[in-house]
Order: structure tokens, then C-alpha cells, then sequence
């Protein structure tokens, strides 16, 4: 029994701010870990050394002077008093401590400076022998304190210990040593030592992949349980015939990617299968070969594009990849005359529509299919779980491809979409060239001016890139708007400069990319809208304005719009940013241009979110758990799962399974 905050005797007005942190109950709040731990140990003043973190207990001798500074910043100074030894303090923005008393004793944490002056990180009226040895650091809204966390969470832990259960069985607690929960969570919280927080991290961490790996056997299960279908009858040598006649050979892993996706067609088990590749490395091909398979077999397919200008730019690349076959393929968008949509419509329910194309106006009610039977989703962490489930309900039990252009390497993807089947594309297409790219430590066009020049001369065009739209108090960065301007003053007589962003209308968006594909704009200053979808061969440089505001993989994708064609394609990097993290991120895309490597990084520095989007919306979160660096743990527990399931009449192991299906009984229901 999980008891609620009420009974773990917090007081009212704790709960509200621990509400408004999600923390509802005991389990929410024992699971609040910290983010960092303080060791604080006392040292005799003979033994600080200078730029040493120190920490004593002394009385205020001299009232607290501030001077304040250019803006808001502030710096006050006062005397302690330690023992013989007088110290000088200063702190930094913090002009209310002028309430301090002559003669309190307080706790200062701080940086020795040298000649008895210490610059003070923190202070407080606690004794001294309180604070000595680990302490949690947890993050905190207003309202709260670290103290006002670690009382609650001693009450919380006091008062519900006793209904605190082991959900990992004691087989594997006793095969790795873990703790019990009721322990991991005392440890976790009330350390004593650095040992204790190890124990800790390492029970609650098996813990947490255990579940995950469970609940995604459970979903792979469950598929298997109840989506058979009747397998789609067509002939494998007819899609190769029609793979032999395109423009360009496909590569070996297109290939092996082509007959994964025709087998899945052909067998009795609904396809839920990723296709996952660098930029560049012809999912598109693979995915329109599939397509092909359906509606040999008399069924029809549709593709969903994230944007209108990709469904558009998939529609034409079908129609070109397709001719030499008599398929009827269209293309749905919102904005799309009323009566081409109502004809669009009318035919795809009459079955005179082989491939439809479309953005998410595909999942409206009035789009009726007569024979749905495979459907493909571009970019497809863009897409919300209920979106792709309500295409997929247009027809019976029809199959499903994913398509992402974020790969991540195959034991990763292993763990990430362990419900679906996963097909990697590492090769890439022959006679393509990769992307140069040069990180500028300045965030100014004439950095790289005399290169523009050089290349507008050579006939070629230019892609800008900002992260902000317009001006905003509230966000430092150039923008779309004022560079625009300013390029145009620039260039005035030399080139033709346009502008794109996602709060112009679908008609102006789409003049001006017909414009800068027909090379009427030469340099276009735009937001990430172009991330996805445009597909301009003369373009070759792209500049990006506030580098280090991206993620790597956006950062990658972006770039691979100038790598279309033979031309060598340049990327300038451009960032006023002088934090040394920021420097090295950027630079991983300056020596390396594989998209696994760099999505590894993103994934390791920022997380999976940007990966998944709201794929993973209901399962286990990782708050411990690191995908990069808890490969062995990731990779035991999996094998763990499968011990479990198969001996899943254990008393143990069935109330495990039980706890992992109530909790995640929305993902079970929602997955595709």
C-alpha cells in the first residue's frame, strides 16, 4: 500500500508545493532523488590550502556592508570570528543578509582565498556537527529549502517504511547483492558515507531497467497475443524487377532492409518494425518498395509526413521513384483546394488511390480508405502515440513502418525499442560527399562573408539558420527577422535574399521554397522548418547562427540538406558561447559525420527525450538509469526479464509482472 503524503504527516502547506513538483504520494516523493551530494569535512585552519572548499562555524563581529553593481548584482562583506582568528567574508548577490546579528553564530561553506579572507558559497544558522560528512542536494522549487526537503522526506520515509516493498525478486537481489528497496531509499536519502550512495544508486538502477525491460517484453507480447493478420499475397521477384530498373543500385543494406519489410508483409504477424539510418542513406527507397508490395497485394498504403513540405517532397520523389508503374499516388495537406480534397477523398475510398501521401491531415475522420493496409511514418518521433494509432485504425490490422533519421547504434536501439523490430542502415549511397564543417567561436556573418561571396559567385546557394523568429527579451539569440534584414542591405544588387519561418502561411511557405529551388533566392535566412524535407541540390552552405542553442542530431540534420548532390556541401557552426562543454559538442560534429556516432553523443548528453518523443509515453522513466554508461546493467536485466517470464508462476515474479502491467496499463492500450 502506497500511503499519501497526508498520512506520512507532512504539513498542508509542504504538500501543496510538493504537488506542484508531481509528488503525490510516498512513492513519489521517496523516488525524488537528489541530484548531487556534498561532502562537507572540517579541517583545521593550519591545514587550508588556497582555492580549498571550507567549512566553519563562527560569530559575526561586524554588521554585513553591500555595494551593489551595474544591474542587480551585489557584493556584501563582513567579519567572523573563530576561535583567535578573525575571517573576512564576502558574498555575492545577496543583499538581504544586512538582517544578520552581532554575536550569531553561523556556518559558512566557502572558497579560501588566502590571508584569512573566504568567499562564501553558502551560509547558515545550523550547528556545524549537523552538516559534517555526505550531504543530498536535491532540485527545489520555491517555497522549499534543502532542509525543508530533508524533514519531509524523513517523515515521509519514518511513517511509510513499514508498507515498502521489494517489487525486484529476492533470487536477483541475492544474485547481485542488492539492497532492499526499504534500504536503497534510506541510503539514497540519509547517506553516511560515499559507499552508501553507491549501494544505493546500484539496487535502484537494476530496479528501473528490470521494469523497463519488462513492460516492453509485456507490449511485444501482448502485439503477438493479439495482432495475426492475414499475410499480404504478392511476389517478391516483381518488387526486385521494379528495384532493378530505378536510377541507382541499391545498396546492401537497403536490400536486407527491403526484404525485412516484404516479409513482414507476407507473414501473419501485424509489422511494427523501425527503419533507422543516417541522412542520406535511402530509407525513402525501401519504404516506397514496401508500398509497392501492398498494393500489389490489392491493399492500399499511406505515407504520414511531419510537415507539409516533406509529404510534398515524398510525393514527388514517389512519382518520380514510381513512373514506370501505372500507381495511382496523391498527396492530402490541409491546405489543398476544397475541391482537389474532395476528390482526393471520393477516390480514396472507391480504392482508385494506390499511395496516399499526407501530414496529419491523413488522420482526419473524412479520410475513409477502402482497403488500408500498410502505413509508413516519416520522422516518427515527431508523431504523438494517439496520432499514428488513429491512421492505423482506418484500416483492419494493417501494418506499420517507422522511419527515423536519429540512428543510435543496434544494442541501444535494442534497449529503446525492444517492442519493435529494428533495421539499420549504415551504408550509405556511393559518389555522395560528406559535409565539411567549421565551428566559428563568433556569432557574426562576417566571419564568413568572403566565403559567401565565393560561393554565390560559383552560381551556387545558401541556407541561414536562426533559432529565434524575432527579437524576444526573453530569449538571446539572433533571429529569422533581423538577419533577414540586415543579409538584404548586405547583398543588395548581388543576391536575392528570402526569408521562411513557421508563422507564415502554407502558401507563402511554399512560394518560397519554389522560389529558392528555381534559384530565384540565392540565400534564404530561416528557422529549423527546413530541418526536414527540402531538397535543393544547388544548395551547398548552410550557416547556423547560435550553434550551441541545438542538439547534435538537429545540428546533423540540418546539415544534410547540403549534401545532396555531388558538390562538395560546407556547414559553418557560428556561437559566441564560451562554456567548454558547449565547444567539445560542437566539435563532434566538426570531425565526425556518422550519424550513429553523433546521436550516441546527443543521446549521452542529453538524454533519450529527443529520440522517443512520445513514443515511450507511459513506460518506466530512467531516473537513475544512464543508457550510455549502464550498458552492463541494461544488458543483465534484459536477460533477467526473460528469466522471469518464463517462470513467471513464481509467487515473486507474478507480483512483479502484475505491479509493471497496472502501471503501465496505458502504454499496453496506446502502443502501436
Amino acid at each position: 500500500m502506497v500511503l499519501s503524503l497526508k498520512a506520512c504527516k507532512i504539513p498542508p502547506k509542504k504538500i501543496e508545493i510538493l504537488n506542484q513538483m508531481s509528488l503525490y504520494d510516498a512513492e513519489d516523493l521517496l523516488s525524488y532523488y537528489p541530484f548531487r551530494y556534498e561532502q562537507l569535512e572540517l579541517k583545521e585552519y593550519d591545514h587550508w590550502q588556497i582555492k580549498d572548499k571550507v567549512v566553519f562555524e563562527a560569530r559575526v563581529i561586524t554588521y554585513p556592508k553591500s555595494i551593489r553593481f551595474k544591474g542587480s548584482r551585489t557584493m556584501t562583506k563582513f567579519q567572523v570570528e573563530n576561535e583567535d582568528d578573525v575571517f573576512d567574508i564576502t558574498l555575492f548577490n545577496r543583499p538581504w543578509i544586512n538582517k544578520m546579528e552581532l554575536g550569531q553564530v553561523i556556518t559558512i561553506i566557502g572558497k579560501y582565498e588566502g590571508n584569512r579572507k573566504v568567499t562564501a558559497i553558502q551560509y547558515n544558522f545550523r550547528p556545524l556537527n549537523e552538516q559534517l560528512g555526505i550531504q543530498p542536494v536535491y532540485p527545489l522549487k520555491y517555497g522549499l529549502t534543502q532542509k525543508n526537503m530533508q524533514d519531509v522526506l524523513r517523515r515521509c520515509f519514518d511513517n511509510s517504511k513499514a508498507t515498502i516493498e521489494n517489487d525486484v525478486p529476492s533470487k536477483y537481489r541475492e544474485r547481485y547483492r542488492l539492497l532492499d528497496k526499504k534500504d536503497a531509499y534510506e541510503k539514497i536519502h540519509f547517506p553516511e558515507n560515499a559507499t552508501d550512495v553507491s549501494l544505493a544508486i546500484r539496487t535502484l538502477k537494476y530496479e528501473e531497467f528490470l521494469k523497463f525491460h519488462l513492460a516492453i517484453q509485456l507490449i511485444r507480447k501482448q502485439n503477438e497475443k493479439v495482432e495475426h493478420k492475414q499475410g499480404k499475397n504478392f511476389n517478391f521477384d516483381d518488387v526486385f524487377v521494379l528495384a532493378n530498373h530505378l536510377p541507382f543500385p541499391l545498396t546492401k543494406d537497403q536490400v536486407k532492409a527491403v526484404n525485412d519489410v516484404l516479409e513482414d508483409l507476407q507473414s501473419d504477424h501485424v509489422m511494427y518494425r523501425l527503419i533507422q539510418g543516417d541522412v542520406g542513406c535511402g530509407k525513402t527507397v525501401v519504404a516506397a518498395l514496401g508500398m509497392v508490395a501492398c498494393s500489389y497485394s490489392k491493399k492500399q498504403a499511406a505515407l504520414l509526413a511531419p510537415t507539409e513540405i516533406l509529404a510534398k517532397q515524398h510525393y514527388l520523389s514517389l512519382k518520380d521513384l514510381l513512373r514506370s508503374t501505372d500507381l495511382k499516388i496523391e498527396v492530402l495537406y490541409s491546405a489543398l483546394p476544397t475541391i482537389k480534397k474532395k476528390e482526393i477523398l471520393e477516390n480514396l475510398k472507391e480504392g482508385k488511390i494506390d499511395i496516399l501521401v499526407g501530414t496529419h491531415s491523413l488522420i482526419q475522420a473524412d479520410v475513409v480508405f477502402k482497403d488500408l493496409g500498410f502505413v509508413v511514418a516519416d520522422e516518427q518521433h515527431r508523431f504523438g502515440v494517439e496520432q499514428r494509432r488513429k491512421l492505423l485504425d482506418k484500416g483492419d490490422k494493417v501494418d506499420f513502418l517507422l522511419m527515423s533519421a536519429t540512428p543510435i547504434p543496434r544494442t541501444l536501439a535494442n534497449t529503446l525499442y525492444g517492442d519493435m523490430d529494428v533495421t539499420t542502415i549504415e551504408t550509405m549511397p556511393s559518389g555522395r560527399k560528406e559535409v565539411k564543417t567549421v565551428l566559428i567561436e563568433e556569432n557574426s556573418f562576417r566571419s564568413v562573408l568572403s566565403d559567401v561571396k565565393e560561393i554565390l559567385q560559383e552560381g551556387r546557394q545558401i541556407y541561414v539558420v536562426c533559432s529565434a523568429i524575432e527579437e524576444s527579451e526573453n530569449f538571446s539569440a539572433r533571429n529569422v527577422v533581423d538577419i533577414y534584414e540586415n543579409l538584404q542591405k548586405q547583398f543588395k544588387g548581388i543576391a536575392t535574399v528570402g526569408i521562411l519561418h513557421g508563422k507564415m502561411s502554407s502558401d507563402e511557405k511554399e512560394q518560397v521554397m519554389q522560389d529558392f529551388k528555381k534559384n530565384k533566392i540565392q540565400i534564404l535566412v530561416s528557422t529549423t522548418v527546413i530541418e526536414v524535407g527540402i531538397n535543393v541540390v544547388n544548395a551547398t552552405c548552410m550557416i547556423i547562427y547560435d550553434a550551441h542553442r541545438f542538439g547534435l542530431s538537429q545540428l546533423h540534420q540540418l546539415r544534410g540538406r547540403v549534401q545532396r548532390g555531388s558538390h562538395q556541401g560546407i556547414c559553418y557552426l557560428l556561437t559566441d558561447s564560451k562554456e567548454q562543454e558547449s565547444l567539445e559538442r560542437l566539435n563532434v560534429l566538426v570531425k565526425s559525420n556518422n550519424g550513429f556516432e553523433i546521436s550516441f553523443e546527443d543521446l549521452r548528453l542529453r538524454g533519450p527525450g529527443d529520440i522517443l518523443g512520445t513514443r515511450q509515453s507511459g513506460l518506466p522513466a530512467f531516473l537513475l538509469g544512464n543508457l550510455v554508461e549502464d550498458t552492463k546493467i541494461i544488458e543483465t536485466t534484459r536477460k533477467d526479464v526473460q528469466e522471469i517470464l518464463d517462470e513467471s508462476t513464481n509467487i515473486e515474479n507474478e507480483r512483479l509482472i502484475k505491479k509493471v502491467l497496472l502501471i503501465n496499463e496505458n502504454a499496453l492500450s496506446t502502443m502501436d
